[in-house]
């Protein structure tokens, strides 16, 4: 091949590239597939469904969707590494994703330095929208204050003084304790916290954890673990007698990703956030629901929402942005509001939080199974500070 003939060659392939480029819009999202399948393989799943009803309605603006996702291994620094991949020989337009809250916090790090939009979909740590929030990311879900605040109302009418906690020590554990102190506190001043476990994720010694919460003999317990360390919490629980005569306060415990395994094991009478997708009847959660059904024979998660809804939310913003580039997305964000299977959320200029809510009840087992009961959706409009408050906790930003 001569000179010429190969550069020719590459020309046409830059070329044929470029077109293909113009044509699309690339998503790049990083996750801990391989660390968090529980909720993360549900997740990929609501996304993969979302792009493929985003493309079959004509795309955004006539652009096909593309999803192009990476394992980061539950690692900062290969989450970083893959985000960089993701960018500079991927091309794609948009970032989002993060499991873990520190993971998400390295990806919010990264936009800004990188100055490119960043959607956390998953990640609940106050932190990526408060303390080191900045103008290139946004969160989808509920964070730790606004489930935890959506709690403490029925954390106080227990009436409980002597309160245990047991929490996963890393961000957002540790996030999530705090706000529930804050806030239980606040509503009620005789509380008294007389025992603290915080245990390494995803390896908790439930054995000696139990029973130093026993040891402490708390009237009510605070929970925060989930997955793998949740279930073992529960079963060392139940096997010693933990939970009897004791109110159990808890959050995410009541999604099916974290439930489900339990199977007959799940615990009774605990109080809440999760996701019963089976006993939600609203004209758009039926369409969500038959439309995951159809699509994966198999019922939805709490993952499968949040994939979902992170879809949904960029493919919004670059409709309404009508491109791209970072501060025109940006622009399109603040104060986006589209609708969902939880019905409509609007993203606050304030902080650039979601409004999506989450459902708040009680544990019960039915069939051999963990299931919500009494439970009542809660739109998590209601639960965040003043906008005072928010100036407070958040950086100025550009």
């Amino acid at each position: 091949m001569t000179k010429w003939l190969a550069l020719a060659v590459a020309f046409c392939a830059l070329a044929s590239t470029a077109a293909k480029a113009e044509g699309r819009y690339t998503i790049g999202e990083i996750n801990s597939y391989k660390a968090q399948p529980a909720f993360l393989e549900p997740y990929k799943k609501g996304m993969e469904l979302a792009v493929e009803q985003v493309n079959a309605q004509g795309g955004i603006n006539g652009k096909t969707l593309v999803l192009v996702t990476r394992d980061d291994n539950a690692n900062p620094g290969e989450t970083v590494r893959a985000a960089e991949e993701l960018i500079s020989r991927e091309k794609v337009d948009v970032l989002t994703g993060g499991f873990l809250s520190h993971l998400g916090l390295a990806l919010a790090d990264f936009a800004q330095q990188k100055k490119r939009f960043y959607l956390a979909s998953e990640p609940l740590t106050d932190k990526i929208v408060w303390q080191q929030g900045n103008h290139y990311t946004f969160r989808l879900r509920p964070s730790t204050y606004m489930q935890v605040a959506m709690l403490v109302p029925e954390a106080a009418r227990l009436n409980k003084k002597r309160w245990a906690i047991v929490y996963p020590n890393y961000e957002y554990g540790q996030s999530a304790v705090a706000t529930f102190k804050q806030l239980l506190k606040a509503a009620q001043p005789d509380v008294e916290f007389v025992a603290e476990q915080a245990t390494p994720l995803g390896k908790v010694d439930a054995g000696s954890v139990v029973q130093a919460l026993a040891d402490a003999k708390p009237d009510a317990i605070f929970n925060v673990l989930f997955a793998t360390d949740l279930a073992k919490f529960v079963r060392e629980g139940n096997t010693r007698g933990l939970f009897e005569g004791r109110k159990v306060v808890s959050l995410l415990t009541g999604e099916p990703d974290y439930l489900d395994p339990l199977k007959a094991e799940a615990p009774t009478g605990w109080i809440v956030t999760g996701y019963p997708w089976y006993a939600i009847h609203t004209p758009e959660h039926d369409a969500f629901l038959k439309a995951y059904q159809t699509r994966f024979k198999d019922y939805p998660r709490a993952g499968s929402v949040v994939g979902y809804n992170a879809i949904l939310s960029i493919a919004a913003g670059l409709k309404k942005a009508g491109s791209s580039e970072t501060e025109k997305l940006i622009a399109a964000f603040t104060g986006l509001t589209l609708d969902t299977p939880f019905g409509p959320i609007t993203y606050r200029a304030q902080d650039h939080q979601s409004t999506m809510g989450a459902y708040v009840g009680t544990t019960a087992v039915k069939d051999g199974k963990g299931i919500m009961v009494d439970f009542r959706y809660e739109d998590g409009a209601k639960y965040q500070p003043s906008d005072a408050e928010v100036k407070q906790l958040r950086p100025a930003t550009p």
